[in-house]
Protein backbone atom coordinates (compact mmCIF):
# COMPACT_ATOMS: atom_id res chain seq x y z
CA UNK A 1 0.00 0.00 0.00
CA UNK A 2 1.09 3.41 -0.63
CA UNK A 3 1.65 6.11 1.99
CA UNK A 4 -0.25 9.70 0.63
CA UNK A 5 2.45 12.63 1.60
CA UNK A 6 1.54 14.98 3.61
CA UNK A 7 -0.28 18.10 2.53
CA UNK A 8 2.08 20.92 2.83
CA UNK A 9 1.44 23.02 6.12
CA UNK A 10 2.10 26.36 4.11
CA UNK A 11 -0.25 27.86 1.47
CA UNK A 12 1.73 27.90 -2.22
CA UNK A 13 3.59 31.30 -2.22
CA UNK A 14 1.76 33.79 -4.32
CA UNK A 15 2.85 37.12 -5.99
CA UNK A 16 0.47 40.29 -5.53
CA UNK A 17 1.63 43.41 -7.75
CA UNK A 18 0.20 47.35 -6.82
CA UNK A 19 -2.02 48.13 -8.99
CA UNK A 20 -1.08 50.73 -11.68
CA UNK A 21 -1.84 54.17 -10.73
CA UNK A 22 -2.62 57.04 -7.95
CA UNK A 23 -3.80 56.42 -4.70
CA UNK A 24 -6.18 58.87 -3.28
CA UNK A 25 -3.35 60.24 -1.03
CA UNK A 26 -1.23 60.34 -3.87
CA UNK A 27 -3.43 62.64 -5.92
CA UNK A 28 -3.84 64.48 -2.88
CA UNK A 29 -0.12 65.18 -2.22
CA UNK A 30 0.13 66.14 -6.00
CA UNK A 31 -2.40 68.65 -6.01
CA UNK A 32 -2.48 70.02 -2.38
CA UNK A 33 -5.66 69.04 -1.20
CA UNK A 34 -7.24 66.98 1.41
CA UNK A 35 -8.18 63.60 0.85
CA UNK A 36 -11.75 64.18 2.62
CA UNK A 37 -11.99 67.28 0.09
CA UNK A 38 -11.52 64.71 -2.90
CA UNK A 39 -14.10 62.20 -1.66
CA UNK A 40 -16.37 65.40 -1.31
CA UNK A 41 -15.35 66.64 -4.85
CA UNK A 42 -16.57 63.00 -6.34
CA UNK A 43 -19.98 62.55 -3.97
CA UNK A 44 -20.95 66.01 -5.07
CA UNK A 45 -20.15 66.30 -8.46
CA UNK A 46 -19.27 63.14 -9.66
CA UNK A 47 -14.98 64.44 -9.78
CA UNK A 48 -12.52 63.53 -10.44
CA UNK A 49 -13.78 60.03 -11.42
CA UNK A 50 -11.32 57.45 -9.98
CA UNK A 51 -11.42 53.47 -10.95
CA UNK A 52 -12.41 50.98 -8.33
CA UNK A 53 -10.12 48.43 -7.48
CA UNK A 54 -11.94 44.81 -6.35
CA UNK A 55 -11.27 46.14 -3.28
CA UNK A 56 -13.02 49.06 -3.38
CA UNK A 57 -10.07 51.40 -3.40
CA UNK A 58 -9.67 54.36 -5.66
CA UNK A 59 -7.33 54.72 -8.40
CA UNK A 60 -6.69 57.88 -10.73
CA UNK A 61 -4.16 58.51 -13.58
CA UNK A 62 -1.52 61.25 -14.36
CA UNK A 63 -4.23 63.12 -16.74
CA UNK A 64 -6.47 63.12 -13.18
CA UNK A 65 -3.84 65.01 -11.39
CA UNK A 66 -3.76 67.98 -14.30
CA UNK A 67 -7.64 68.40 -14.46
CA UNK A 68 -7.44 68.67 -10.57
CA UNK A 69 -5.44 71.19 -11.10
CA UNK A 70 -7.10 72.94 -13.94
CA UNK A 71 -9.89 72.96 -11.53
CA UNK A 72 -8.50 75.10 -8.74
CA UNK A 73 -6.64 77.24 -11.13
CA UNK A 74 -10.48 78.29 -12.50
CA UNK A 75 -12.18 78.43 -8.44
CA UNK A 76 -9.05 80.67 -7.76
CA UNK A 77 -9.63 83.01 -10.64
CA UNK A 78 -13.00 83.50 -8.85
CA UNK A 79 -14.84 80.75 -10.97
CA UNK A 80 -17.87 78.90 -8.76
CA UNK A 81 -16.42 75.18 -7.57
CA UNK A 82 -19.27 73.86 -9.90
CA UNK A 83 -18.71 76.22 -13.06
CA UNK A 84 -14.86 75.39 -12.61
CA UNK A 85 -15.32 71.18 -12.46
CA UNK A 86 -17.80 71.62 -15.34
CA UNK A 87 -15.95 73.07 -17.80
CA UNK A 88 -12.98 71.14 -17.44
CA UNK A 89 -14.93 67.76 -17.12
CA UNK A 90 -16.82 69.20 -20.37
CA UNK A 91 -13.04 69.71 -22.05
CA UNK A 92 -11.95 66.28 -20.83
CA UNK A 93 -15.07 64.68 -22.59
CA UNK A 94 -14.88 66.59 -25.93
CA UNK A 95 -10.69 65.97 -25.75
CA UNK A 96 -9.82 63.79 -29.08
CA UNK A 97 -8.33 60.39 -28.68
CA UNK A 98 -4.69 60.05 -29.26
CA UNK A 99 -1.80 62.36 -28.75
CA UNK A 100 -2.86 65.75 -27.40
CA UNK A 101 -2.44 68.95 -29.24
CA UNK A 102 -0.20 71.51 -26.94
CA UNK A 103 -2.15 74.34 -27.92
CA UNK A 104 -5.38 73.22 -27.33
CA UNK A 105 -3.86 71.44 -24.07
CA UNK A 106 -2.60 75.29 -23.34
CA UNK A 107 -6.09 76.49 -24.11
CA UNK A 108 -7.90 74.27 -21.78
CA UNK A 109 -5.79 74.11 -18.84
CA UNK A 110 -5.18 78.14 -19.14
CA UNK A 111 -7.93 79.86 -20.13
CA UNK A 112 -6.38 83.03 -19.05
CA UNK A 113 -3.81 83.16 -21.27
CA UNK A 114 -5.61 85.14 -24.58
CA UNK A 115 -4.83 83.82 -27.56
CA UNK A 116 -3.13 86.65 -30.61
CA UNK A 117 -3.11 86.04 -34.03
CA UNK A 118 0.53 86.78 -35.25
CA UNK A 119 2.63 86.50 -38.52
CA UNK A 120 5.12 83.79 -38.79
CA UNK A 121 7.85 86.60 -39.19
CA UNK A 122 6.79 87.53 -35.27
CA UNK A 123 6.85 83.88 -34.44
CA UNK A 124 10.07 83.36 -35.47
CA UNK A 125 11.92 86.40 -33.45
CA UNK A 126 10.07 84.97 -30.42
CA UNK A 127 11.30 81.52 -31.03
CA UNK A 128 14.76 82.80 -31.61
CA UNK A 129 14.33 85.16 -27.92
CA UNK A 130 13.44 82.26 -26.18
CA UNK A 131 15.93 79.78 -27.42
CA UNK A 132 18.87 82.30 -27.11
CA UNK A 133 17.62 82.76 -23.24
CA UNK A 134 17.58 78.98 -22.75
CA UNK A 135 21.28 78.48 -25.12
CA UNK A 136 22.65 81.17 -22.35
CA UNK A 137 20.76 81.52 -18.90
CA UNK A 138 19.00 78.53 -18.28
CA UNK A 139 20.58 75.82 -15.77
CA UNK A 140 20.18 72.42 -17.40
CA UNK A 141 16.98 73.13 -19.26
CA UNK A 142 13.75 70.57 -20.82
CA UNK A 143 13.55 71.78 -24.20
CA UNK A 144 10.72 70.67 -26.55
CA UNK A 145 10.36 72.02 -30.07
CA UNK A 146 7.71 71.44 -33.29
CA UNK A 147 8.66 72.05 -37.20
CA UNK A 148 5.72 71.09 -39.35
CA UNK A 149 8.34 70.74 -42.38
CA UNK A 150 12.19 69.46 -43.02
CA UNK A 151 12.96 72.52 -44.53
CA UNK A 152 12.04 74.41 -41.54
CA UNK A 153 13.84 72.34 -39.22
CA UNK A 154 17.00 72.24 -41.89
CA UNK A 155 16.87 76.42 -41.00
CA UNK A 156 17.22 75.90 -37.42
CA UNK A 157 19.33 72.97 -37.42
CA UNK A 158 22.53 74.65 -36.38
CA UNK A 159 20.78 76.44 -33.50
CA UNK A 160 18.65 73.38 -31.72
CA UNK A 161 22.57 71.63 -32.13
CA UNK A 162 23.62 74.13 -29.56
CA UNK A 163 20.63 74.06 -27.38
CA UNK A 164 20.86 70.32 -27.19
CA UNK A 165 24.48 70.80 -26.01
CA UNK A 166 23.41 72.43 -22.81
CA UNK A 167 20.31 71.18 -22.32
CA UNK A 168 19.09 68.35 -19.29
CA UNK A 169 16.78 66.82 -22.52
CA UNK A 170 15.96 68.00 -25.96
CA UNK A 171 13.02 66.73 -28.21
CA UNK A 172 11.79 67.79 -31.40
CA UNK A 173 8.34 66.70 -33.00
CA UNK A 174 8.80 66.13 -36.60
CA UNK A 175 5.88 66.80 -39.09
CA UNK A 176 8.16 64.78 -41.25
CA UNK A 177 9.42 61.54 -41.62
CA UNK A 178 12.70 61.07 -39.26
CA UNK A 179 15.56 63.31 -40.00
CA UNK A 180 18.36 62.65 -42.19
CA UNK A 181 21.73 64.52 -41.45
CA UNK A 182 23.11 66.98 -43.51
CA UNK A 183 25.91 66.58 -46.04
CA UNK A 184 29.30 65.29 -43.54
CA UNK A 185 27.73 65.56 -40.50
CA UNK A 186 26.34 62.89 -37.76
CA UNK A 187 22.97 62.43 -36.67
CA UNK A 188 22.99 64.34 -33.54
CA UNK A 189 22.15 61.93 -30.21
CA UNK A 190 21.73 64.36 -27.59
CA UNK A 191 18.19 65.13 -29.64
CA UNK A 192 15.01 62.75 -29.19
CA UNK A 193 13.14 63.11 -32.40
CA UNK A 194 9.43 62.10 -32.26
CA UNK A 195 7.67 61.72 -35.81
CA UNK A 196 4.16 62.44 -35.74
CA UNK A 197 1.74 60.55 -37.37
CA UNK A 198 -0.23 61.82 -40.48
CA UNK A 199 -3.23 62.67 -38.65
CA UNK A 200 -1.30 63.89 -34.77
CA UNK A 201 -2.79 67.83 -34.01
CA UNK A 202 0.61 68.76 -33.39
CA UNK A 203 1.22 68.76 -37.25
CA UNK A 204 -0.04 71.65 -37.72
CA UNK A 205 1.53 73.63 -34.42
CA UNK A 206 4.02 75.65 -33.61
CA UNK A 207 5.90 75.14 -30.18
CA UNK A 208 8.74 75.99 -28.74
CA UNK A 209 9.02 75.02 -24.36
CA UNK A 210 12.06 75.86 -22.12
CA UNK A 211 11.09 74.33 -18.94
CA UNK A 212 13.96 75.48 -16.74
CA UNK A 213 14.46 77.01 -12.79
CA UNK A 214 15.57 80.48 -14.12
CA UNK A 215 14.11 81.01 -17.54
CA UNK A 216 11.08 79.16 -18.18
CA UNK A 217 8.71 79.93 -21.79
CA UNK A 218 6.47 78.63 -23.86
CA UNK A 219 4.99 79.97 -27.17
CA UNK A 220 2.45 77.56 -28.84
CA UNK A 221 0.53 78.04 -32.08
CA UNK A 222 -1.22 76.81 -34.96
CA UNK A 223 -1.65 77.88 -38.34
CA UNK A 224 -5.14 79.25 -39.41
CA UNK A 225 -6.50 77.67 -42.36
CA UNK A 226 -7.02 79.00 -46.31
CA UNK A 227 -3.26 80.40 -46.07
CA UNK A 228 -1.70 78.92 -49.78
CA UNK A 229 -2.00 81.98 -51.98
CA UNK A 230 0.17 83.99 -48.72
CA UNK A 231 3.94 84.87 -48.45
CA UNK A 232 5.41 82.86 -46.13
CA UNK A 233 6.44 85.25 -43.57
CA UNK A 234 2.99 86.82 -43.80
CA UNK A 235 1.09 83.38 -42.63
CA UNK A 236 -1.05 84.28 -39.72
CA UNK A 237 -1.02 81.77 -36.59
CA UNK A 238 -3.32 81.77 -33.47
CA UNK A 239 -0.54 82.14 -30.89
CA UNK A 240 -0.41 82.19 -27.01
CA UNK A 241 3.14 82.29 -24.94
CA UNK A 242 3.93 82.70 -21.46
CA UNK A 243 6.71 82.44 -18.72
CA UNK A 244 4.27 81.30 -15.88
CA UNK A 245 6.63 78.18 -14.51
CA UNK A 246 3.14 76.75 -14.19
CA UNK A 247 1.62 76.59 -17.64
CA UNK A 248 5.40 75.91 -18.73
CA UNK A 249 5.59 73.23 -16.88
CA UNK A 250 2.12 71.77 -18.26
CA UNK A 251 3.16 72.40 -21.49
CA UNK A 252 6.17 70.63 -20.85
CA UNK A 253 4.17 67.85 -19.35
CA UNK A 254 2.05 67.49 -22.32
CA UNK A 255 5.34 67.51 -24.57
CA UNK A 256 6.26 64.41 -22.81
CA UNK A 257 2.76 62.87 -23.08
CA UNK A 258 2.66 63.02 -26.88
CA UNK A 259 6.18 61.54 -26.98
CA UNK A 260 5.04 58.53 -24.30
CA UNK A 261 1.58 57.42 -26.59
CA UNK A 262 3.96 57.36 -29.67
CA UNK A 263 6.42 54.38 -27.58
CA UNK A 264 9.51 56.77 -27.14
CA UNK A 265 11.18 55.48 -24.00
CA UNK A 266 13.00 58.61 -23.18
CA UNK A 267 9.32 60.28 -22.36
CA UNK A 268 9.30 58.18 -18.88
CA UNK A 269 12.41 59.40 -16.66
CA UNK A 270 11.00 62.98 -18.13
CA UNK A 271 7.35 62.72 -16.73
CA UNK A 272 8.88 61.53 -13.90
CA UNK A 273 10.81 64.93 -13.64
CA UNK A 274 8.30 66.61 -14.39
CA UNK A 275 5.46 65.58 -11.91
CA UNK A 276 6.74 68.39 -9.54
CA UNK A 277 4.77 70.94 -9.27
CA UNK A 278 6.78 74.46 -10.93
CA UNK A 279 7.62 76.95 -8.20
CA UNK A 280 4.79 79.86 -8.51
CA UNK A 281 6.27 83.47 -10.83
CA UNK A 282 6.48 86.42 -9.03
CA UNK A 283 3.33 88.87 -9.60
CA UNK A 284 5.90 91.42 -10.91
CA UNK A 285 6.94 88.84 -13.59
CA UNK A 286 3.70 88.15 -14.85
CA UNK A 287 2.64 91.51 -14.98
CA UNK A 288 5.46 92.39 -16.70
CA UNK A 289 4.72 89.37 -19.34
CA UNK A 290 1.03 90.78 -19.64
CA UNK A 291 2.63 93.89 -20.95
CA UNK A 292 5.12 92.34 -22.97
CA UNK A 293 1.88 90.16 -25.12
CA UNK A 294 0.25 94.05 -25.91
CA UNK A 295 4.08 95.26 -27.19
CA UNK A 296 3.93 92.02 -29.08
CA UNK A 297 0.51 92.71 -30.99
CA UNK A 298 1.62 96.37 -31.65
CA UNK A 299 4.96 95.10 -33.12
CA UNK A 300 3.24 92.95 -35.03
CA UNK A 301 0.77 94.67 -36.96
CA UNK A 302 3.78 97.11 -37.67
CA UNK A 303 5.70 94.83 -39.32
CA UNK A 304 5.16 94.47 -43.35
Amino acid sequence: MVTPKPASAQPPETTTTEPPGLTIGDLAERTGLAPATLRMWEARHGFPRPRRLASGHRRYDEQDVDLVRAVLRRRDSGVRLEVAIAAVALARATQPPGPPSIHATMRGLHPDLHPQRLKKSTLLAMSWAIEDECCARAERPMIFGAFQQERFYRAAQERWTELARVARSTMIFAGFPGPRPAAGSSPDERTTFVVLPEDAPMRREWAVVCDAAQYPAVLTAWELPGQSAVPDGQRLFEAIWTVDPTAVRDAARACAQVAQQLGHPEAAPLLYELAEAARPAPVETLQAASLLNRVVAYVDRQVS
